[in-house]
């Protein structure tokens, strides 16, 4: 006997009523919806790598998507277009562990090339650059293509604090299987589609979208501000503000740096300047928006 969908719903609504089964639905193309007349559009864009490893400088792209969709300033999501997705076949052959979390074997990449070209193409008209880790993302597809360079970009991952709203994780398939759906995983456009869904759906405190949690923090000004030369033995009061070390080899300074908002900006000037050196110190402080946070520039 056949069923239908229909009818597989209304089980599946009967079986969350009584309270003892939750149901997790297969994540289903989002619906067009109009927006309201006289509504300004922007045009977003959530991309996802797979990569041959975790370094930018050495490791290499080896799968990209990128899925446009249109959304309002209050950051309701109102249509999802057509995705762009290549595999890439790398220089040095995939390693296994990185088949086991990608999914992507070497049979698959064989002769496959993504045109640096045709990817500036479709990522010109974006208005916003979204990732699920875009501190990741960014590095690699900025090496790949100066498109990327210059974009505003803002992260699923870090700015919606998905911790105030409930769930108990940020990786992308948990934030799916909480907010109800699951989807097929490794792949890179399955990813951008359940970004998109996590952003367009209502949050459960706030009752706002994720994206207008998320654009209030891309929209925002931060400071990051570097102890250099700081006194070492008080490397642990620095650590317990929330200062980070940056000891990897590259431009920036190796120190303790912090970033904060802009009205915390001077607050924290002065606790370095009375706290830490105790004395007028001329620290080095980088002002970040949406068009370099993220980026190894900073």
């Amino acid at each position: 006997m056949m069923t239908s969908s229909d009818d597989l719903e209304t089980l599946a609504q009967i079986l969350e009523a009584t309270g003892d089964y939750r149901i997790i639905r297969r994540l289903k193309p989002r619906l067009r919806t109009t927006p309201p007349p006289g509504t300004p559009l922007r045009l977003g864009m959530v991309v996802d790598v797979e990569t041959t490893g975790l370094d930018p400088q050495r490791d290499e792209i080896i799968e990209l998507a990128m899925t446009p969709f249109s959304y309002g300033l209050d950051g309701a999501v109102f249509s999802v277009g057509e995705s762009f997705q290549g595999l890439r076949q790398p220089d040095k052959p995939i390693a296994p562990e990185i088949t086991a979390i990608t999914g992507i074997t070497n049979e698959m990449v064989v002769g496959q090339v993504i045109d640096p070209a045709a990817v500036a193409e479709f990522a010109a008209p974006a208005s916003l650059v979204i990732a699920h880790n875009a501190a990741f993302d960014r590095r690699f597809l900025e090496r790949f293509s100066d498109v990327f360079l210059t974009k505003p970009w803002a992260c699923s991952l870090s700015q919606v604090d998905w911790f105030a709203e409930g769930f108990e994780g940020t990786k992308l398939a948990y934030l799916a299987q909480a907010a109800g759906f699951f989807y097929d995983r490794h792949r890179a456009i399955h990813d951008c589609l359940a970004t998109i869904e996590l952003l367009a759906m209502t949050l459960p405190r706030s009752g706002d979208s994720g994206l207008n949690h998320l654009l209030s923090g891309a929209r925002a000004i931060t400071w990051r501000i570097w102890a250099e030369n700081s006194p070492f033995d008080l490397k642990d009061i620095l650590k317990a503000r929330g200062y980070r070390w940056n000891g990897e080899a590259n431009a920036l300074p190796r120190a303790w740096y912090i970033d904060v908002p802009d009205n915390q900006r001077d607050i924290e000037i002065q606790f370095l300047k009375s706290e830490i050196y105790r004395y007028d110190v001329d620290l080095r402080v980088r002002r970040i928006d949406a068009y370099d946070r993220f980026s190894d520039r900073v």
